[in-house]
């Protein structure tokens, strides 16, 4: 894929703000995964993990040798992974409707699998906040068929946002009223919770109260035509980079406007800094994982 095929600049900001001034190409590291999510970059042993939802495994690619094995299977059809502040793995795993934290002994914790007694639908992706506050998105996307988890009825009634109390345990809801909740991520400094709503191809921001609590919250981007917003991340510039499924990765500024997208061959799911210098972009993309070594870097690993 050339350069000029690969960037796409929208807005002179992508160009003069040095955001098309890297790879040339894209590189696929990994092929034949069915669908293909959650890709999490693990600085200490410098390997990256991601889901393969329908196939009900965690991958795991080194990047020294650049070998692929699988990290976890069955995996109870994760879908989004991150890390909490204590290095540890944080999954949402579809098929089992619950999020888990992995102990240094290898031992799952279950966070959350319940809000006021009903079984949660699917959840889906995840945020740690420094304080060890995590609030997880919940769709219906794996109960609504067999293939990215097991078909049932919601007994919630619903799709929300849900905040994990670090102190109790307690899930709380944090924010209703979206059709499809799915990526999540903190702004860099933490005041604010962005949920891309994958069915409105909406991106949302709230701001965060002092008790964990979120505003009534604004749309702070909106897609057209074939976009359906996945998840969410951010560089160290503020921009948002956003993975549109069938219409790539959007870049967003941080005034809301769209500037550039990265060209993928396949629709993408995720997206996900890393590497050594956390300018390496790992893209997930139905059957594949790309990456793309970026004259920008992802926001602070805290």
């Amino acid at each position: 894929m050339p350069a000029d095929g690969l960037y796409e600049i929208l807005d002179d900001r992508f160009r003069t703000e040095r955001c098309a001034n890297g790879d040339s190409r894209l590189e696929v590291l990994h092929a034949g995964c069915r669908w293909a999510e959650g890709p999490l970059y693990l600085p200490a042993w410098r390997q990256l993990i991601w889901s393969d939802i329908p196939n009900d495994r965690i991958l795991r690619w080194d990047e020294a040798t650049g070998t692929v094995g699988v990290f976890r299977t069955p995996a109870g059809h994760s879908n989004g992974n991150t890390l909490d502040r204590q290095g540890r793995l944080v999954t949402c795993e579809q098929g089992n409707r619950r999020v888990t934290r992995t102990e240094p002994d290898g031992t799952v914790t279950v966070l959350a699998d319940r809000y006021a007694g009903k079984r949660l639908n699917s959840p889906n992706d995840s945020v740690v906040r420094s304080d060890g506050t995590i609030w997880f998105s919940d769709p219906d996307f794996g109960i609504t068929s067999d293939y990215e988890g097991h078909r049932a009825e919601s007994e919630i009634g619903a799709c929300n946002v849900y905040r994990i109390d670090p102190g109790t345990g307690d899930v709380h809801l944090a924010a209703d009223g979206f059709e499809g909740p799915n990526g999540v991520i903190l702004s860099p400094d933490e005041k604010r919770l962005y949920v891309s709503d994958s069915r409105t191809a909406r991106i949302h921001v709230f701001d965060i109260r002092e008790d964990g609590t979120l505003s009534d919250g604004k749309v702070f981007a909106e897609g057209r035509g074939n976009v359906h917003f996945d998840n969410i991340r951010f560089d160290d510039e503020g921009r948002l980079w956003a993975a549109a499924l069938d219409d790539s990765v959007h870049c967003y500024h941080p005034d809301g406007t769209l500037i550039g997208r990265l060209r993928v061959p396949e629709p993408v799911s995720n997206i996900a800094f890393g590497g050594p210098k956390n300018n390496r972009l790992f893209i997930t993309a139905t059957t594949s994982l790309y990456s793309l070594v970026m004259s920008v870097t992802g926001a602070p690993r805290l």
